[in-house]
């Protein structure tokens, strides 16, 4: 032996190394923590520090047909045609990101997680064309970074990982063998390395050192010594340096081997050798005496490493004390646990282990090691790390562990303060694991001892058998529920036990049988609920039963509208609504039930989209006239808000239904006529003129003029009745204009005979004179609607011969009244549209070609809508609604007619126009490699009119995945326009306030190395201020801005250069933008006095100065004097809207509310700030109506204000709130998360409220609301929300209460890392920070969490603190980033003194955009975790 290894030299050699072998292209951040993380990964690169003792290798894993046991591991893969550049690039990236995730897990914890490796798996299998170093990657953490999988599933996940990435083309070297072979070793996975050897030479791999060092591990792993000496005879022949690892696994050999004195020798041959044993050789004999229960030699050779300076750590002594569990010496091993020394990092490596023990069956040992967490020794029952053990607990209940011992533990663990509900978590994961019996069992442990158990927990366990129908299932968690004395209640009834029976009488039959008992109120409300949505008829029988117990139509108002849309029953329709109209069982003790019923039929018209509007308008209209056959009325402030509705769904023709419902005593008067002056309103506004036209009629005065007005009074209310009457006592009297609004009216309540009878009527009196366009197109869309195509046809060419001119509002009209044409057929729309285009009343466009496409699309007849679209491209030069066509097509799977299509459009338009359309389809339908595919084709460039219509079109229907992959893919589009494509992800960001995405939107341009426009920094800038985020860049200035810094001009200067208007101007808007606004108002006054006339902007400059400073008063003085110097002065939008503002800061709601409905009324548009003070002014005075009048008002508005998604909803709650109605506001609050659209925003706002007016109340209703959000449906936003406010608001006990009921808090990294990043941005904030982190401690990497204490000390210029912190980053070996240093060293110099450090010589603005990239990366990491 000492001849073999006679010129030997020591050789370092650590598996930091393999991740960036020398030779090899792999580059990137080294991932030395992967190979350092957890317990039982060999140091040496080449033997696995937990081996397995030699009495288990006889029954270990046996590789059956040792010589084909490579075959599907060890073949090279078959050369394919390398990636194209781009593909390279995005590898890079990708290896980059997957390289973050895992390094940043394996630092935190020393662990990957299962699901976390399957994750990157998946996305780099989607990729496509995954790299070599991805490969590696995934090979690499196939091992013991995986503690909570058991061995063999480790290998069978590197097999799955190496045949999958092969598959996909792959290339394999000798380091992805030498990865597989190291995962072996860690996994103890016996193979025949002989043949492993060969099969790598078959396929020209030329094994290297490392490749030898781990054979011979293999053969010493299983005793083989004599396997061992003929690899080593292979690296002599080959003159490879035998290293220290090569040793450390002769000692392993050796000792499976049963020659413990051989290996105690290799000590000494290594000595011969020139090689001083390490701490990894010594680990090495002392797991190999551990394994044989020796407890003398192995205290002997601790002291022997002691006293050669091969200090072991903590991790090491935790290897042997897994020997000896594994062994089955588990006696000794409390004396080797004494040795641990709690060094940094023991937390982490002891749970590794306990994990890794209870793996392997050992659950005891591991039981004792938590017992030593030091956080764990502390009397203090409120410890901040109060329940590490939940990890223990949590893989207890995965691995099976019995009930007998869980349950001990449980009882440990609180008995000792070490966790606060264990029993409770345990009955969570066990839920949340699947495991039936165990939960059962568990529960019923909780009701011996006297813990609650909430209906909730049985969510779980009822949701599979729900899902497939189980009938027998359910009833025996049911029966396990009554056994527990568990009541279902109404979201269990209604979620997972009814949905499971075909009718409502079987699931009570079956209940029944069953003896489960059906007098609960969750029941009968659920009953209700199930018969709302599914027999009308059955329900109201149910309803009526005068013995039926009351209840809140607000507990089954969804269903019911739910059934509602559904059914066609329109005779139970109204008979169910007039019941709620006129019983007070089903209205709140003291609510009125015509104002329940009221509200009901305005949610009712809000649930329903515009499609279904005008699919349901003929039952709808039946139903509101039976409804008002029986006397139900609506109040006129609903009413408004419906008339709101169907405008902005455009079914303006159901509103002359809906005015009929509104209740006499909200109405005109039409009682005597009234003596008083001319109103201003409508209100009165018919008697009045009635008694004008009675007046002139005595006097045989004309009375046109007043006629036409009372017309187009009740015209405005709707009153085609009247107004009829009208026409019909003074018919000598009508005027072209008063028959014109007349017919309109007809039109809107589709009676389609009196309009054509008004028509020949005005044609008898004056041929010559014709309707206005809008009236003649809305003519044309009533005959149309009522199957009168001849009379349309008519009236079109009336049109042409009366040269009526159209607009483009009219084209529009003409558009909708084709759509109309639409449900008659395709033949009834082309005639219709070869009228228009032949008379010329209308160009051919793609829109008004559109509805004909439409025609055979809604009879699904995908072949006419693509003959009529041909068409019309070879008549007209237009392809209408291809787009459409096209995706159906794809959906579809019609290959011929979608392969005709496409040639068509080839031959027309191009190829390049096909393979767009192409694209788009196959984006819409979610086929995004195909997608790839077509806009990665050669030569294909980029059009920006067809990319910017399918963004506009994502951005519409909000479809950010859609969008965000159309960039990515684009992003090699030759000359794409990168900048204007990260804008449109942008724009949609802004739309949905997703600062989160447009911060992610930043990274990636960045990553792009895209210069944006000023613009696209603005856009996002506002995304990230609007959200209270940091801005990472310097913000463009705008032109007012920098005039605000143009030079003073001196008084004496001033008065002479404001000697005219113009000069006034201009010192007046320098004085407004630099927020000098009494100024401003005194040199205005000055100016009026003078006689001078200022042109409107400046009196709206100083308006609006003012009104930003709350001097309402004074701003309206300043509008007094506009309006006397300029008649027709109007306020800005920006001054309406700080009008707004400001009146609902002082309380003037109602002032605020009408100036609110003066601009949009004026077409005008307010702004954000505006519409979210009025409606937090209106929400703190409890007045619910008005915020809805609000929000109906803004839906008809017909453009975005980008308002948070949550104004509305939680201003809401809070005005139910203090209106005392809790149930209410729970009820609006749950519907917003329990949605399934659902996109987690924040109630921050609603939690900060109720805090802070100390409601106690509502803050335990509320709270109780997030916590079953949390528990029960996965959503921890609104837990989150509070966690955060009560943290914010300094009640720390209560945060800690809130931590420790919801168990998934402590893992919302993002907005616990934004809590702390605003927190930063204001002075004393630190001690919330701190009192945040010793809460969660893991919650942020200190790498992250330290810059922003710095930053906090800065600004509050406390150097002390900072430079304790400075020293604390110091000792635990952290490099503080540049922009701390350069803070600190500015808050020295301003100080007095001298840095102990040179200061960072570069911009603020430069470190901070380095650091924010680095602290992205670090997120990005930890949101995988």
């Amino acid at each position: 032996m000492a001849a073999l290894l006679r010129s030997t030299r020591f050789l370092k050699f650590s598996p930091l190394g393999l991740l960036q072998i020398v030779g090899t292209r792999r580059t990137g951040p080294p991932l030395s923590r992967l190979c350092s993380g957890s317990i039982g990964v060999g140091r040496t690169g080449v033997l696995t520090q937990s081996q397995r003792p030699s009495v288990d290798i006889a029954s270990s894993y046996v590789w059956p047909c040792a010589a084909g046991c490579v075959r599907n591991y060890a073949v090279a893969t078959e050369k394919k045609d390398e990636p194209s550049v781009a593909v390279r690039s995005k590898q890079a990236q990708h290896f980059d990101w997957a390289l973050a995730k895992l390094d940043s897990s394996v630092r935190r914890t020393g662990r990957i997680t299962k699901t976390l490796h399957l994750r990157i798996f998946h996305d780099i299998c989607r990729t496509g064309y995954p790299s070599g170093n991805q490969a590696l990657l995934l090979l690499r953490s196939c091992g013991s970074l995986l503690p909570e999988m058991s061995l063999d599933e480790r290998t069978e996940l590197a097999h799955r990982v190496w045949e999958k990435l092969q598959e996909l083309g792959a290339q394999y070297d000798v380091s992805h063998y030498n990865a597989l072979l190291k995962v072996y070793l860690q996994n103890e996975f016996k193979f025949s390395p002989n043949d492993f050897l060969g099969k790598m030479e078959t396929a020209n791999i030329q094994p290297n050192r490392v490749t030898y060092q781990r054979l011979i591990a293999a053969y010493c792993q299983n005793g083989d010594i004599e396997g061992a000496s003929t690899i080593l005879g292979f690296m002599k022949s080959k003159d490879l340096p035998i290293t220290e690892a090569v040793f450390n696994a002769l000692v392993t050999g050796h000792s499976r081997a049963g020659d413990i004195e051989s290996a105690k020798n290799i000590l000494s041959v290594m000595r011969g050798a020139g090689i001083d044993p390490g701490p990894d050789t010594f680990v090495s004999l002392l797991n190999a005496y551990a394994e044989k229960g020796d407890m003398d030699s192995l205290k002997k050779t601790l002291e022997e490493a002691e006293n050669a300076d091969s200090s072991l750590m903590d991790r090491d002594i935790m290897e042997v004390i897994f020997t000896l569990a594994r062994a089955g010496h588990q006696q000794h091993i409390p004396e080797i646990v004494e040795r641990l020394r709690h060094e940094r990092g023991y937390i982490p490596d002891a749970m590794n282990l306990c994990l890794s023990l209870i793996t392997q069956g050992h659950d005891d040992t591991a039981f004792l090691i938590l017992k030593t967490f030091p956080s764990l020794q502390s009397d203090d029952i409120n410890s901040d790390l109060a329940n590490l053990g939940n990890f223990f607990l949590r893989h207890c209940v995965n691995m099976d562990t019995p009930l007998e011992k869980i349950c001990h533990y449980c009882k440990e663990l609180h008995n000792n303060n070490m966790h606060t509900s264990p029993l409770t978590f345990t009955l969570s994961c066990a839920l949340e694991a699947k495991k039936t019996d165990l939960s059962l069992q568990l529960m019923k442990t909780m009701k011996e001892q006297n813990l609650p158990i909430r209906p909730h927990y049985f969510w779980p366990l009822l949701t599979q058998n729900t899902k497939d129908k189980n009938a027998a299932g359910v009833v025996e968690v049911i029966k396990g529920m009554q056994a527990l004395d568990v009541t279902p209640d109404l979201d269990t009834i209604s979620s997972y036990i009814l949905p499971v029976f075909n009718s409502i009488e079987v699931a009570r039959q079956t209940l029944k049988d069953a003896g489960i008992s059906l007098e609960s109120e969750g029941f009968v409300t659920s009953e209700i609920r199930f018969m709302a949505t599914s027999n009308l008829a059955q329900l109201y029988t149910l309803l009526s039963d005068p013995s039926h117990p009351s209840i809140d139509l607000v507990n089954f108002r969804s269903s019911l509208i739910q059934g509602f849309r559904k059914s066609d029953d329109v005779e139970n329709m109204v008979k169910i609504t007039k019941l709620l109209y006129q019983d007070e069982r089903y209205s709140k003790t003291g609510n009125n039930p015509a104002d329940t019923v009221s509200y009901f039929l305005y949610n009712l018209i809000d649930s329903m989209s515009e499609s279904t509007l005008h699919a349901q308008e003929d039952k709808l209209r039946n139903y509101f006239n039976q409804l008002k056959a029986q006397n139900i009325f609506l109040t006129e402030n609903i009413y408004r808000g419906i008339r709101n509705l169907l405008q902005a769904k455009h079914v303006p023709e159901l509103i002359k239904d809906v005015i009929v419902l509104v209740d006499p005593n909200d109405r005109v008067s039409v009682g005597p006529i009234s003596t008083a002056p001319h109103p201003s309103g409508l209100d009165g506004k018919v008697p009045f003129l009635e008694a004008k036209l009675a007046e002139l009629k005595a006097e045989n005065q004309p009375l046109a003029s007043v006629l036409k007005q009372i017309i187009q009074v009740l015209s405005a209310e709707e009153n085609l009745q009247r107004a009829l009457e009208l026409k019909q006592q003074y018919e000598d009297e009508m005027s072209m204009g008063a028959y014109a609004v007349l017919i309109n009216l007809c039109c809107r309540h589709n009676n389609v005979e009196e309009a054509l009878n008004l028509k020949r009527e005005m044609s008898r009196q004056d041929s010559s004179v014709g309707l206005d366009a809008s009236k003649y197109i809305a003519l044309v869309k009533v005959l149309i609607k009522n199957s009168r195509v001849e009379e349309a046809t008519d009236i079109l060419k009336e049109m042409k011969e009366k040269d009526v001119a159209l607009n483009d509002s009219h084209v529009t009209m003409l558009f909708h009244a084709l759509n109309a044409a639409v449900p008659k057929g395709g033949p009834v729309v082309q005639r219709l549209q070869e009228t228009i285009f032949t008379l010329g009343l209308a160009k051919p466009s793609a829109n008004l070609c559109a509805p004909l496409v439409s025609a055979y699309l809604d009879s699904n007849d995908l072949s006419g809508a693509l003959d009529a679209a041909l068409d019309c491209q070879k008549r007209y030069g237009h392809l209408p609604r291809i787009h459409d066509i096209v995706v159906i097509l794809v959906e579809k799977g019609d290959t011929e007619l979608l392969q005709k299509a496409m040639d068509m459009v080839s031959q027309e338009r191009g190829e390049m126009t096909m393979l767009y359309d192409l694209f788009f389809a196959f984006l819409q339908t979610g086929r995004y490699r195909e997608a790839r595919k077509i806009i990665e084709t050669p030569g294909l460039r980029a059009r920006p009119g067809r990319l910017q219509w399918y963004a506009e079109k994502c951005i519409s229907n909000q479809q950010m995945e859609v969008l965000e992959q159309m960039v990515d893919m684009t992003s090699k589009l030759f000359e794409c326009d990168r900048d204007e494509m990260y804008c449109y992800l942008l724009r949609l960001c802004k739309e949905t306030n997703d600062w989160q995405k447009a911060e992610a939107v930043w990274t990636k341009i960045q990553e792009e190395n895209i210069i944006p426009r000023e613009r696209t920094l603005r856009m996002l800038a506002d995304v990230l201020k609007s959200n209270g985020q940091e801005v990472p860049f310097e913000v463009p200035e705008t032109w007012y801005e920098q005039a605000a810094n143009t030079q003073q001009v001196k008084p004496e200067t001033a008065h002479r250069a404001a000697e005219n208007g113009p000069q006034y101007q201009m010192r007046l808007l320098a004085l407004c933008k630099k927020g000098k606004a009494t100024e401003a108002f005194r040199m205005l006054k000055e100016a009026d006095k003078k006689g001078v006339t200022l042109g409107p902007a400046s009196y709206d400059h100083v308006i609006r100065a003012l009104l930003a400073g709350g001097a309402l008063k004074d701003a309206t003085a300043v509008k007094d004097i506009a309006q006397s110097r300029l008649p027709g002065f109007q306020l800005s939008d920006t001054a309406n809207s700080l009008l707004v503002v400001t009146q609902s800061k002082l309380g003037q709601t109602k002032d605020a509310l009408e100036t609110l409905k003066s601009m949009l009324q004026q077409d005008h548009v307010p702004s954000q700030l505006a519409i979210t003070r009025l409606v937090q002014a209106l929400s703190s005075q409890g007045d619910v109506a008005a915020i809805t009048d609000v929000q109906s008002c803004l839906e008809s508005l017909g453009t975005s204000l980008n308002l948070s998604t949550m104004l509305f909803t939680n201003n809401k709650a809070l005005a139910h709130i203090k209106q005392g109605d809790l149930d209410s506001a729970v009820e609006i609050l749950e519907e917003v998360y329990t949605s399934p659209d659902n996109k987690s925003p924040s109630m921050g706002f609603v939690f900060r409220k109720v805090l802070e007016e100390n409601n106690d109340k509502a803050i335990d209703k509320l709270s109780a609301m997030a916590e079953r959000l949390a528990n029960h449906f996965a959503c921890c936003r609104p837990a989150t929300d509070l966690f955060l406010n009560l943290l914010k608001l300094g009640k720390v006990e209560e945060a800690k209460f809130m931590l420790a009921r919801v168990n998934g808090l402590a893992e919302q990294k993002d907005a616990l890392v934004s809590f702390v990043a605003r927190a930063s941005q204001r002075p004393g904030q630190v001690d919330k920070i701190k009192t945040l982190h010793n809460l969660i401690p893991d919650f942020v990497e200190k790498e992250v969490l330290y810059p922003y204490m710095m930053k906090c000390h800065v600004m509050d210029k406390d150097l002390a603190s900072a430079k304790a912190l400075y020293e604390r980053m110091q000792e635990e070996g952290l490099v503080v980033d540049e922009l701390s240093l350069k803070r600190l060293a500015v808050l020295y110099r301003t100080q007095g003194e001298t840095a102990p450090f040179p200061e960072p010589s570069e911009s603020f603005k430069f470190y901070a955009e380095k650091l924010k990239e680095k602290t992205a990366k670090v997120q990005d990491g930890e949101q995988s975790t």
